[in-house]
Formats: structure tokens, C-alpha cells, sequence
């Protein structure tokens, strides 16, 4: 999970935006005004930043802030700050708009505890540089964000992204929108060996090619199943076939019906998949990360179909194109041709526990057969 600093200073409506930011567990609240961190939770980080209140000096008194955020040409440098306020954590304000200011944020992510970092310049590249130069450094980098959308990007720079990110809302929703954005690390899933115990060739019908826009691991595909309650890791077209180049951001994943799975354990039909669709890429430990979709290619093909059962007895379904080209994974990772399977074979698999309405996990009862 990302750091999510509110920035309230010009905030219409504090209260309103507080109320919301304290009950998504923002992680941190800013402002320039003492009194406005007064009253806040303590599961929430008070983040003074006095930053255009021209305020030659720092007040004698910092409150109950947790985090003041400085200009050394204003206020002072951390370590002289940290002398005269023990207790109080500073962090150093970096605007980058040329080589010279590039280079002074590179030092401050090398050096202080915390960087609020604030780039002109509409491209990422400079945010690159910095957070290359912070590798294997022990503070924390957050970048000013426009909004919501800029800060989905600025948490994916460099694949590691910023630690944080500071936005003004606008409105009353922002808030949730910004934590919700921030959880860009997905949780491992616990995946199970489930047992073949019959396939059938079931005739004509439309399967979906998920195209994504990531390069797929030979150990990762995605998890697809005609039931919500289970479903078979798909392997993706990373290893060679004999008459075709291989398509390492493809998952021949199945009939248009099947569920996948996406982020916040959301699940998807096949057919509702398009350009900038997220899913789930799952690796054979159960690693997981969230990929984006370039395109899905629905197609009528011959399906076959895969029933499987678990060793406590749960039953899964997954309906494939009828192919021996089209794979699923097994233990340690072995590649399975979906022709060649046959009852006793052991494949990989997981059995979400809650029924689902409209993609979301709900506890209700519900029968898939």
C-alpha cells in the first residue's frame, strides 16, 4: 500500500473532507494551519507545511504535528530544525523545474526522511531519475499529484513508483478515490491442486484471447473458471509452440462466459473485457499483479470442457478452446496441452469463498451448476 497525504489547505469544506479522509485511514493529513491537526485520530500523520504563508520563522510551538515539512531556504535545513524541535520529524519541499532543482531533489531523496517533491513539467522522466537515485535510501518520496489519475501514474514509475502521494481534493469522494488508488500491491493468493476428473468436447462457441499490455512470466497466467466458486490458472503464451511465434502478453483464457479475477478480488466476465480493463496476473506460488488490457479477440472455436475437483470434494469447471495449443499450469509449473488432459492429472487452481454479485464477493446463497 502507498501513502496517501490530503492536502487541505485550500479545501472548501475541512470538515467534510476530514471526516471522509480519517474514515478512509488516509495516512496523512496537510496543512498549514496548526489548528487544523489538532483534533485528528492518531491513526492519522499530522503533516504541518507552512509552505507560501510567508512565515519567516517557524512557530515556537509546532502542536501536535507529526511531520513538518520545510524549505531550507525559508525555515532551515532538517538537521538544524530536528535540534531546535526534538521530537518532530522534518521533511525537506523540492520544486523541480530545471537540472539544478532535478539534482537538489535527487540529494533530498538520498538524505532526509521525507521528500514532498513537486515537478512542473507534465513528464515523468524527472520523477525517474529521482527515485533511481533513492534506491537502497531509507526515506520516503511523495509526489504532488493533479489528481486521481496522475497519481494511479505516479505510483507506477519505474515499476516501484513514489511511496506517496500528496493531492488537494477538489470535492468530497476524492479522498476515497486517492486510497483506493493507492493500493497498487496486491495480496498473494493461496492456490490449491485440484484433480481431473472428466473433459468432453461440448462443440462450437466463443472463446476470449485476452491481449494484455504486460509481459507474462512462464509461470504466470490468469486464474478463469465457469463459477465464481472456482477456477484453473490459464497459462499464458510465453513458451514455444511448433507453428507459431509466441505471444507472451496473451492468455488463450476461455469461453466468454468464465469469470477472471481483478483487483479488490473483483471478478469479470471474459466477455465484458476491453481496452484498459484491469485482471489479475497469478504466478504458481500465488504471487499476484494487476495487468491492464490491450484488447480482447473473441472468436467462435470448438470448445472443450475441463471438470475438476479439489481434495475436500469442491467442483470446477473451465471451458476452453479445443485446442492442443491452449495450456494450463500445473504443479511446479508444468505446462499442460487442454487436449492432452485426462482424469487423475493435477492442475492448478483456486476456490475464492464468497458467491459474487455483479463481479463483487458477497456472503448470500447462490448455486452454480
Amino acid at each position: 500500500m502507498k501513502l496517501t497525504w490530503l492536502d487541505i489547505r485550500a479545501a472548501a469544506d475541512k470538515r467534510a473532507v476530514l471526516e471522509e479522509a480519517v474514515h478512509q485511514r488516509v495516512d496523512g493529513i496537510v496543512s498549514d494551519t496548526l489548528a487544523d491537526l489538532a483534533d485528528l485520530p492518531p491513526t492519522v500523520k499530522k503533516i504541518f507545511f507552512p509552505h507560501g504563508k510567508e512565515l519567516a520563522e517557524l512557530p515556537d510551538d509546532l502542536g501536535a504535528a507529526d511531520v513538518v515539512i520545510v524549505d531550507p531556504r525559508e525555515h532551515g535545513t532538517s538537521a538544524e530544525l530536528s535540534a531546535v524541535y526534538p521530537g518532530v520529524e522534518f521533511g525537506r519541499f523540492v520544486e523541480i523545474v530545471d537540472a539544478r532543482t532535478l539534482e537538489d531533489a535527487c540529494q533530498s531523496a538520498r538524505t532526509e526522511e521525507w521528500s514532498l517533491l513537486l515537478f512542473r513539467d507534465p513528464t515523468k522522466i524527472p520523477l525517474e531519475i529521482v527515485i533511481a537515485a533513492a534506491a537502497g535510501a531509507e526515506g520516503s518520496l511523495i509526489t504532488v499529484a493533479g489528481d486521481v489519475e496522475e497519481a494511479e501514474i505516479i505510483f507506477g514509475v519505474l515499476e516501484h513508483g513514489s511511496d506517496g502521494v500528496m493531492m488537494a481534493p477538489k470535492a468530497v469522494g476524492d479522498a476515497t478515490a486517492l486510497k483506493q488508488a493507492s493500493a497498487v500491491v496486491t495480496q498473494p493468493l493461496d492456490l490449491v491442486e485440484l484433480t481431473v476428473v472428466a473433459t468432453e468436447h461440448v462443440g462450437m462457441g466463443e472463446r476470449a484471447c485476452v491481449d494484455t499490455c504486460s509481459h507474462f512470466r512462464e509461470d504466470e497466467g490468469i486464474l478463469v473458471g465457469s463459477h465464481s466458486k472456482g477456477m484453473i490458472l490459464c497459462v499464458s503464451e510465453t513458451h514455444p509452440l511448433p507453428y507459431m511465434p509466441t505471444r507472451p502478453f496473451r492468455v488463450n483464457a476461455g469461453a466468454i462466459h468464465s469469470y477472471t479475477l481483478s483487483r479488490d478480488g473483483r471478478t469479470h466476465y471474459l466477455s465484458e473485457l476491453k481496452s484498459g480493463s484491469k485482471v489479475m496476473a497469478v504466478d504458481v506460488k500465488g504471487q499476484t499483479r494487476i495487468v491492464t488490457v490491450g484488447r480482447v479477440k473473441i472468436e467462435s472455436r470448438p470448445l472443450i470442457s475441463i471438470d475438476a475437483k479439489s481434495d475436500d470434494g469442491r467442483a470446477v469447471n473451465l471451458i476452453l478452446q479445443d485446442d492442443w495449443h491452449v495450456r494450463v499450469l500445473g504443479p511446479g509449473g508444468a505446462v499442460l496441452n487442454s487436449t492432452e488432459l485426462k482424469p487423475g492429472d493435477r492442475v492448478l487452481g483456486y476456490l475464492p469463498a464468497e458467491d459474487r454479485h455483479v463481479g463483487y464477493p458477497i456472503n448470500e446463497f447462490c448455486l452454480e451448476k
